[in-house]
């Protein structure tokens, strides 16, 4: 076993009690990537790190054709592990925080039409356990816009009639209103939970043997639902949510209340994420503004106030306030 190992494992261990098993192991691979690297370039110890090694280890992924949000990611791992380094007096500084981060693509998934996807959620069952599960995993993560590790890590305990508690990204709490389709299904789901789960299982969710179902799994099951059913398109949790906030700002126009039920820390990454554009803003702008509302009837000839400028008379159409 090499010798930076074992700090590797350390940062692992940490990063399980509060991130989910994906980004676990997203961040496992990219320090092994790192520390492969660093036994070719023969840096044997973690405070011979420097920003040249890794503006070379960087542009060598990027070579190999590693995208920007791998790259970003990899970044983000070495940066937070140099940080526990450091904590620890094993690096003066940390070099990571020295890098540019690579400019991100903003690829999002389209949101199902909701009209399609209210035929989709229609489409009817077998009426078997499994199919009430999965038909309260697809009204769940659509009627409460959640991530695929808050929907996998739902535990009976958190659900009651009206909404459900989850953990999102940093280990943060927050309830999310459950619909009443969804509370319909969950029901359904209930009455036979027990003919798969064991007696001490935790978890809302579980599969064949009666244990929590997984990320894959549940990715597997919505893929399958969508072509079984005649989806025209791919579906993941990640569509079904965006489908959630998008459909929402349609009818709310609230992205104050979007940004809440979807656990987003800052406005701009619900901006981003529900496709805001110019055209909604300004409209917003338009008819939100007490100064920005338009005379009805009246319309502003630029060129008769420039006229009425230049000869001293003032232009009545529009009156300064």
């Amino acid at each position: 076993m090499s010798a930076l190992q074992p700090l590797v494992d350390t940062f692992i261990e940490r990063l399980r009690q509060r991130h989910s098993p994906a980004t676990v192991d997203a961040y496992r691979r990219d320090l092994t990537a790192l520390m492969a690297f660093m036994d070719r370039e023969e840096i044997a110890f973690w405070a011979a790190l420097d920003i040249h090694h890794l503006r070379r280890f960087l542009g060598r992924e990027r070579t190999r054709g590693l995208g920007a949000r791998s790259l970003a990611r990899r970044q983000a791992a070495i940066r937070r592990f140099c940080d526990l380094l450091i904590e620890q007096g094993l690096m003066g500084h940390n070099p990571a925080r020295l890098l540019d981060t690579p400019k991100m693509p903003r690829h999002l998934p389209r949101p199902v039409d909701v009209d399609v996807l209210g035929q989709f959620l229609d489409t009817p069952h077998d009426n078997s356990p499994l199919a009430r599960r999965d038909q309260a995993i697809l009204e769940l993560c659509y009627s409460s816009g959640l991530r695929l590790a808050e929907l996998a890590g739902i535990d009976l305990v958190d659900i009651d009639t009206h909404r459900a508690r989850v953990r999102g990204k940093g280990d943060k709490p927050r309830q999310v209103p459950i619909g009443r389709r969804a509370a319909t299904a969950l029901a359904a789901w209930l009455n036979v939970r027990g003919m798969l789960a064991g007696p001490h299982e935790p978890a809302l969710f579980v599969g064949m043997r009666g244990q929590r179902l997984g990320h894959r799994a549940i990715q597997l099951r919505m893929a399958h639902l969508g072509r079984e059913r005649g989806l025209p398109e791919h579906l993941h949790p990640h569509r079904l949510r965006h489908s959630f906030a998008s459909h929402l700002l349609e009818s709310s126009q609230d992205l104050r209340a979007v940004q809440e039920l979807l656990g987003h820390a800052h406005l701009s990454t619900t901006q981003v994420y529900t496709r805001l554009d110019w055209q909604h803003l300004a409209d917003t702008f338009d008819r939100a503004h007490p100064r920005a509302h338009r005379r009805p009837g009246r319309s502003h000839d630029t060129s008769s106030s420039r006229d009425a400028s230049a000869s001293g008379t003032p232009d009545n159409q529009d009156t300064p306030s």
